[in-house]
């Protein structure tokens, strides 16, 4: 029976660089994917755009790229990834040029039209009404501070790349499961309309696309057994039939893969389990079987899949303003009296400056930074605690009214036994999402496959 092996080589943009590196020398895979994407991703790279027309895509695959690009001609392996970002054409360039200098002939593989920004003010036009899908809000209340917007589009023009013959597919905003799917329906023919078999591919990008989240990392269940966490394996997925895989994780590497690690990126960014919505299948996870096959061999069975919806995602990002936020430490003993105390001065001195604020945050880290109005104070000497001091303005003017009053509070003009980390505060941009749905057919993805020699 055909199996095909696809590897989940990258789970954000920052993640370990030689994970896919080391799942090429290391095993035996047809297909690796590298996820680098996320909504706040985009915005951030949209302002690199801006700043240098070369940037505002992954340049880590690059990096981690150069390395792989022997293994990927010798073991026939192929590469797929959205690291292209907002700038699909520049990381194509740069990838081009990395082939060229390797001295191997490859095909590379992109898609364009996910970036939709500059058509947004005439499909209004075309009253298309991009609503926002949690507040119901119209779209026209942020179009100026948008900074970008891109549709999640599904894993057609991706097939369309491998079937013109490319070795390394290089997109923007595709859903992370596509970069799963598009393998599958190469190799084993799915169409739209197979559901359950389309199905199968998105569980396989669910379960991989965060790559060591399903492999023994953020992992809760028996964290502090993982064998080898410093040498973590990424996820690969192994799929011979509709309806079934098995997951395991790179060879000779640390991590592991059991019922408990696949349960837990399983629930990872599920709202309805029955209804798992992606462009290219509405997956139902709700009725899956986890079943340990062996050490690190996980079958995952059951899954089904209905009518893909006839909307796309689109999120846009947009300024909503900007934040500065100062740490101060304070030590034993009196430790939180002293932060109190310093909150309190800076709150008074921000009134005289008569600060405009959209939203203010007093945290005392070690006490209630992570649990909020939800933690208890304890009758405890601490031996240190920060005080987080945030504030979010609608413009960059008034946030600086902040920076000057840090270092005066922290050093000679508040509580004794303070200082300040990292230097004068400096306000930054604040990215929203504005979540909402497109019709399929305003959206036009082209795909392209070039040879590089």
């Amino acid at each position: 029976m055909k199996t095909i092996r696809i590897g989940g080589g990258q789970g954000f943009w920052g993640d370990l660089n030689d994970a896919p590196i080391t799942m090429a020398k290391n095993d035996n895979v047809n297909y690796i994917a590298c996820d680098y994407l996320a909504e706040l991703t985009l915005s951030i790279m949209r302002r690199q755009q801006e700043h240098n027309p070369e940037r505002g895509y992954a340049r880590d695959f690059i990096t981690a790229l150069k390395q792989m690009l022997p293994m990927i001609k010798e073991k026939n392996i192929k590469v797929l990834t959205n690291a292209g970002g907002m700038n699909v054409k520049a990381a194509v360039e740069a990838a081009k040029q990395a082939i060229k200098e390797s001295g191997l002939n490859l095909k590379i593989g992109y898609v364009l039209g996910d970036d939709v920004k500059d058509v947004i003010p005439q499909l209004r036009k075309q009253g298309i009404s991009m609503n926002n899908m949690d507040t119901g809000e119209s779209i026209d209340s942020i179009l100026p501070k948008m900074i970008n917007a891109n549709v999640y589009y599904g894993s057609e023009p991706i097939v369309e790349c491998l079937q013109g013959g490319a070795d390394i597919i290089i997109v923007g905003r595709s859903t992370d499961t596509a970069l799963f799917v598009a393998p599958l329906q190469y190799e084993f023919g799915w169409k739209t309309g197979e559901w359950d078999a389309l199905a199968t591919g998105i569980l396989a990008g669910h379960l991989s696309e965060c790559g060591a989240q399903c492999t023994g990392g953020n992992y809760d269940y028996d964290w502090r057994n993982v064998p080898s966490p410093e040498i973590l394996g990424y996820p690969i997925a192994e799929i011979s039939e509709p309806g079934k895989l098995v997951m395991t994780k790179t060879k000779n590497t640390g991590g592991l893969v059991t019922p408990q690690s696949v349960k837990e990126q399983l629930f990872y960014e599920i709202h309805d389990p029955s209804q798992y919505l992606t462009p290219d299948v509405i997956a139902d996870f709700s009725k899956i079987t986890v079943k340990e096959l062996e050490k690190d061999r996980v079958e995952v069975a059951g899954v089904t899949g209905r009518e893909r919806p006839e909307t796309l995602k689109l999120c846009v990002g947009y300024l909503e303003g900007y934040r500065n936020i100062a740490y101060l430490p304070y030590s034993w003993p009196d430790a939180l009296d002293k932060a109190k105390l310093a909150a309190n001065i800076l709150d008074k001195r921000m009134a005289m400056k008569n600060l405009k604020y959209l939203e203010k945050r007093i945290d005392y880290l070690g006490l209630n930074a992570l649990h909020g109005c939800m933690a208890h104070e304890i009758n405890v000497d601490l031996n240190e605690v920060v005080l987080r001091y945030a504030i979010k303005t609608e413009t960059k003017e008034e946030a600086l009214k902040l920076t000057p009053e840090i270092a005066p509070v922290s050093n000679l003009n508040g509580p004794a036994q303070g200082c300040f980390f990292g230097g004068r505060t400096k306000p930054s941009e604040v990215f929203a999402l504005w979540p909402t749905l497109i019709p399929r057919d305003a959206v036009k993805l082209e795909a392209h496959v070039e040879e590089v020699k």
